[in-house]
Formats: C-alpha cells, sequence, structure tokens
C-alpha cells in the first residue's frame, strides 16, 4: 500500500510561512524558496505575495509575506534547523525579538499534528495572524487548526477589521 501523496490529502500537508521587510523583500523570499528547494524541501505551491504592516511596531518597514506547501523527509526538528540556517544564509542577524529582518522562515503546520516541546507546532500565533491566514486560505480552502479544530474561515473571521483592512495581496 503506498502513502497518499500531500498533494492528494491537502489537510495533512507541511506549510511554510516566510517573511521579509528589510532590502529587497521579493528577492529575499524568492531566494529563500530558491535554498529550501536546494536542502531536500520540495515545494508543491505557493502563494500570492501580501504586504502587511509590521508587528508590533507598525513604523517598522511593512512585511511581504507568503506560504508554501512543501514536501520534505526531514522532521520537524531538522526542518525547523534547515529553515533558520537559511535565514543566517540571507543575512538574518541575531537582534531583539520581533525586529526587522531579511528573511523569517516559520513552520506553520506540520502534517496537522499537535506538538510541544522543543519545537510547538502548529506555529502557536498563526491563529492570529493575518499574513499567515489568508495566505494558506489560498492554498487550503478545508485546512482546520490542528488544536482548536477551527475552519480556516471561522480563524479569519476571529481577526480583527483592522487586521482585515491592513493587508493586501499583491
Amino acid at each position: 500500500m503506498t502513502n497518499q501523496d500531500t498533494l492528494e490529502n491537502p489537510a495533512k500537508s507541511i506549510y511554510l510561512g516566510i517573511g521579509s521587510n528589510l532590502g529587497n523583500r521579493f528577492e529575499n523570499i524568492e531566494k529563500a524558496k530558491f535554498k529550501l528547494s536546494q536542502n531536500d524541501i520540495k515545494i508543491l505551491s505557493s502563494s500570492s505575495y501580501y504586504e502587511s504592516l509590521s508587528w508590533p511596531n507598525p513604523k517598522n518597514p511593512k512585511f511581504l509575506n507568503i506560504v508554501l506547501n512543501v514536501k520534505t523527509n526531514l522532521n520537524p526538528s531538522k526542518l525547523l534547523s534547515k529553515c533558520k540556517e537559511i535565514e543566517i544564509d540571507l543575512g538574518r542577524k541575531k537582534t531583539k525579538r520581533n525586529s526587522p529582518r531579511v528573511c523569517d522562515i516559520d513552520i506553520i503546520d506540520y502534517f496537522n499534528k499537535d506538538i510541544s516541546g522543543a519545537i510547538i507546532l502548529p506555529h502557536p500565533r498563526m491563529h492570529l495572524r493575518n499574513f499567515v491566514l489568508l495566505p494558506l486560505f489560498e492554498l487550503n480552502k478545508d485546512w482546520k487548526h490542528p488544536i482548536f479544530k477551527q475552519h480556516i474561515k471561522y480563524l479569519i473571521f476571529s481577526l480583527s477589521n483592522r487586521d482585515i483592512r491592513t493587508i493586501k495581496q499583491i
């Protein structure tokens, strides 16, 4: 018996979020995608680009974000290590939390599993972030949060009006 491919079962997929708000944001994200593909991480699909205000300080440069549906044999810890390595390769510096950055790669969801310990999945704040929910919805309109068991539409409708108004698809 063969395993069902992730394209056939999008609820059981791996989703990565990539963001940038320093330098050439488009180029930074495209370089991150290229480096992911060079490291045993196959990109199955990519959302559109979304531009949103920087959080928690909206005076910082705006972020550009995408969500990727990927396939890899890397376990969550190894995948996270590879993502952090790519961030550093692209010029990410160790700075204060939530400060502007060249590249940020987060694991949003890993096969719809609830994982806690050294790594927490799904991403613990993804259900509050417009720049994750809207691109994820674009890729998988049937996605449900593995812990809350809430449909992605419900999570999007739970966002504030400000969060909906201040993001735009590019």
